[in-house]
């Protein structure tokens, strides 16, 4: 290890240090393979809420259309499970993304000049925003585009599909036996309970247009984690 003065600006000796070093090079593989660890647990958590998500989702479709008594209202209690599960899965994403940034960090200004043995490109003092991150944390994403994101990878179908079995559970089993045979009746059958039908067609299209609209604007704003590649890019990964 290096001995520097009182006066010597670590961050600069560090910096004029050649990456070759072999103590550099070994110490810099044991952080990149510590940090791939810590975003592949946040990776198999997020994993974890939604497999809680679908097979909430399957036991409540499978209690609702086995049985004509229950109420299609089962469905409004699935979308708030769900809602849960993207919360806590948002939450997770973000720390999963914050150290997913260091390993593309590493990646990108330390392994790529070593894979083409060359010197680093790139520009920034990357070393310096690294050991900031590692002195002070931050997320790189907001709640807002962390929920977006994952609405876009898997809760927006999840979404669609209950509210999709939710309409065909009041066609297959009607309140009251009553036949729907126009968009009054289904109306009228949207009620359930002290809920009067409004309520109903209101938590059904707000939540449609709330899933639709971020996932969109997320999609139009948002780079994601991977960059779709070229054709002649991918012909060429692919030989």
């Amino acid at each position: 290890m290096p001995e520097y003065g009182e006066d010597t600006d670590v961050m600069d000796a560090l910096h004029e240090e050649p990456s070759s070093d072999q103590g550099y090079v070994t110490a810099m593989s044991h952080f990149y393979r510590g940090e791939i660890g810590r975003m592949m647990v946040w990776r198999q958590r997020l994993d974890t809420t939604t497999t809680w998500a679908i097979t909430s989702t399957g036991t409540i479709f499978t209690v609702a259309f086995s049985f004509e008594t229950v109420p299609h209202l089962i469905f409004f209690f699935n979308l708030a499970i769900v809602a849960i599960m993207l919360w806590i899965e948002a939450r997770r994403y973000r720390f999963y993304d914050a150290f997913r940034a260091r390993v593309r960090m590493i990646e990108a200004h330390f392994l790529t000049p070593v894979l083409l043995r060359e010197e680093p490109k790139l520009e920034g003092n990357w070393r310096k925003l690294v050991a900031e991150d590692l002195l002070v944390p931050a997320f790189k994403v907001s709640m807002f585009e962390s929920i977006g994101r994952r609405l876009k990878r898997n809760y927006a179908f999840i979404a669609t599909i209950i509210l999709s079995a939710w309409i065909t559970k009041i066609f297959m089993h009607p309140p009251n036996g009553n036949e729907i045979n126009s968009a009054s009746t289904l109306y009228e059958a949207l009620a359930v309970g002290a809920f009067p039908s409004w309520f109903v067609a209101a938590i059904m299209i707000g939540t449609f247009v709330t899933a639709a609209s971020i996932t969109i604007y997320i999609a139009k704003n948002s780079t994601g984690e991977i960059t779709e590649i070229g054709k002649s890019s991918r012909t060429n990964w692919m030989g």
